[in-house]
């Protein structure tokens, strides 16, 4: 760790180093389904270091969940973004999206399958330290890391933007070993007060370490730029809010750095 932060310094403060953040397609397995994500990471700085996995919206592995990644690597972290639906499907509409949502959705074993093989299969990169792995989730994505979240998976922290807050199997007392932050719109239709309440008591009665975000004015999806279009096209709730995207950015960067810092 302490070779982790001396490479991020000199990244960050002008040394003579440059950065140059990689980025590249992989396939791997879960129970025979081939699934196909995207590993990005910055190949100036030398040796091991924190890895964080990217759970795609309802869309699917798509162009922005890659941006996310390449984000992260920029920051100094190798990023995975997995394949939640297998063989890289991704959906232009929402009710394709909806089914292939559901489908996962519906299947925690199976989801909890295909988010280990992507897990696992960041661990074994080179560039990272198999001890520190983080994740981040978006709309769909952030539902899938909480859930892995509430089942115990060996994560530092997750961290879910709009992400959904249900469950059908809440977190049991001293399940939970990741910290958690969630980042949710107040004018979220699908995301309401309600839920939030909800999801504070369960973290509460789990004894989870916790923070809940929200902003004020912020729809589904604030994160994403895409949002606006899409929400005009298919007449979804949906919409960008760049302070909210700027702001929830900033608070997840500082984040990552207290979770891999906590030993």
């Amino acid at each position: 760790m302490k070779e982790f932060l001396l490479a991020m310094s000199l990244c960050c403060f002008g040394s003579a180093v440059q950065a140059a953040v990689q980025g590249k397609e992989v396939s791997y397995q879960a129970n025979g389904t081939t699934l196909k994500g995207y590993i990005a990471y910055d190949d100036a700085i030398k040796g091991k270091r924190p890895g964080v996995l990217v759970v795609h919206e309802w869309w699917g592995q798509n162009e922005y969940a890659r941006k996310r990644a390449r984000m992260l690597a920029e920051l100094g972290y190798t990023a995975l973004a997995v394949d939640m639906y297998g063989d890289g499907k991704v959906a232009d509409n929402p009710d394709d999206a909806g089914k292939l949502a559901t489908e996962v959705s519906k299947n925690m074993t199976m989801a909890k399958a295909r988010f280990e093989a992507g897990m696992q299969l960041l661990r074994k990169q080179e560039t990272v330290d198999a001890n520190e792995i983080a994740a981040f989730g978006y709309c769909f994505g952030g539902g899938v890391v909480l859930n892995m979240a509430r089942m115990g998976e060996d994560l530092k922290g997750v961290a879910s933007f709009h992400g959904g807050l249900g469950t059908d199997h809440p977190a049991q007392p001293g399940k939970i070993k990741a910290r958690i932050i969630s980042f949710s719109g107040e004018a979220d239709p699908v995301i309401g007060a309600d839920k939030v309440a909800a999801f504070r008591k369960e973290m509460e009665s789990a004894g989870a370490n916790y923070r809940v975000v929200t902003y004020p004015g912020a729809k589904h999806a604030f994160t994403n730029p895409d949002a606006d279009e899409l929400g005009k096209k298919f007449n979804m709730p949906i919409a960008y809010n760049a302070e909210a995207d700027k702001d929830s950015w900033q608070q997840a960067k500082v984040f990552l750095s207290v979770v891999f810092a906590a030993r």
